[in-house]
């Protein structure tokens, strides 16, 4: 079969600069993933009849700062160098991977959350809202500016921020990531990550089941830990968020959209 026309070369996009250098420096993080499924019925049929929106992700997030509270290990982070050594953060800063559409182009940004575990529901469901609809020249301000950079420049601000930036770091990459494809009913394996924590989950089934999955840094910790984190996120989501969704005032009105 012969094609006509001649094709073209193109530069890479800025909208995908960003997502390159993620995947650069993914490279060197030895990422193992463990899933676990969920059983979430009770949970989700109080979802749906909380009076305001609270997202899946944002229940994830909370749920998962609280479990990183009581396991350090979650909190720490490799580095090699000067020498090979851990870091561990004294609070979690949750990541969290953002579809957006700017200057007509998908683009992919990354959310962060203070101290998720210190947070009520509504107030990360702000967060997140935030990040959904407000401009992204006023949210995402710092990251449309680095993907304006040349890709030597980006990517030593990445390596120092990655290797240098021990008690910083946490702030400008977080302590752990959130990225899933759950509203658009798919799942993704392991997701592209820097951190020792990366978390994503599927869709709820109609039985109210979810397959959650934790990617880890092998160097930080064995999958007997993160078995044991999957329980105890698991029984986060059930009990103590069960219980905080049903303790959120009925008088209270957000945005009921679905997630």
């Amino acid at each position: 079969m012969e094609t006509s026309g001649n094709g073209r070369r193109l530069r890479v996009p800025r909208n995908r600069r960003l997502t390159c250098d993620l995947l650069w420096f993914n490279r060197s993080v030895p990422l193992c993933g463990h899933d676990r499924i969920f059983r979430l019925s009770e949970l989700a049929g109080i979802r749906a009849d909380t009076p305001c929106r609270i997202s899946w992700p944002a229940l994830f997030i909370r749920a998962f700062g609280l479990v990183a509270q009581q396991c350090p290990e979650l909190r720490q982070t490799w580095y090699r160098w000067p020498v090979s050594h851990l870091y561990q953060h004294p609070v979690n800063v949750a990541t969290l991977t953002v579809h957006r559409r700017w200057k007509d182009e998908p683009w992919l940004f990354w959310g962060q959350i203070n101290e998720p575990e210190s947070l009520s529901l509504e107030i990360i469901q702000q967060h997140l809202d935030r990040f959904r609809d407000d401009p992204v020249t006023t949210v995402f301000r710092k990251q449309t500016k680095l993907a304006s950079l040349p890709t030597m420049l980006r990517r030593l601000i990445w390596w120092w921020n990655i290797h240098i930036a021990t008690a910083r770091r946490a702030d400008r990459l977080g302590t752990f990531f959130v990225s899933t494809l759950a509203g658009k009913r798919a799942e993704i394996q392991i997701p592209p990550s820097i951190h020792t924590g990366c978390l994503t989950f599927g869709p709820v089934d109609n039985n109210g089941e979810c397959r959650v999955t934790l990617a880890y840094d092998h160097r930080v910790m064995d999958g007997a830990l993160v078995a044991d984190a999957l329980e105890l996120l698991e029984i986060t989501l059930t009990r103590q968020l069960t219980a905080e969704l049903q303790e959120i005032p009925t008088a209270q009105r957000f945005d009921d959209q679905a997630a």
